[in-house]
């Protein structure tokens, strides 16, 4: 785990910040609505699909894509942009953002932990001269 946190790029440590900060509200205003998700996924399938054509050039390419996560992420990103203003709905939010500050600081605070950790991971890798293993 200290490898993969090590060597995460800025842009990885960002969707995983989207990541933490989607679960955090989802989890806190969790709705049971088997619609809601149903449209979600289909969304998400669709969507995807086309992000992955477009990434990869056909669906050969997304079958024969090295990079599995980043066939996931086309899928997952529109399942959660989809599913999180119906979760929000009538909660005051402004954009993402709770309109209690409380809940604000906690996600964000998930996230500082989160960039902290893969910090400290950089570190624990450069100190103890780790070496990744051969594939």
């Amino acid at each position: 785990m200290f490898v993969y946190l090590s060597k995460l790029s800025n842009g990885m440590k960002i969707l995983w910040c989207y990541l933490i900060w989607y679960i955090y509200f989802v989890s806190k205003y969790f709705v049971l609505d088997l619609d809601l998700w149903q449209r979600s996924l289909g969304i998400a399938l669709l969507v995807g699909f086309v992000l992955n054509i477009n990434s990869f050039g056909s669906f050969e390419g997304i079958v024969r894509a090295e990079n599995k996560y980043q066939v996931f992420r086309f899928f997952a990103i529109p399942f959660c942009v989809s599913s999180f203003p119906v979760i929000i709905k009538d909660k005051g939010f402004i954009l993402v953002l709770s309109p209690l500050i409380e809940e604000n600081m906690l996600a964000l605070g998930m996230c500082m932990t989160f960039l902290l950790f893969t910090r400290i991971s950089r570190q624990f890798i450069a100190q103890n001269d780790f070496c990744c293993p051969e594939k």
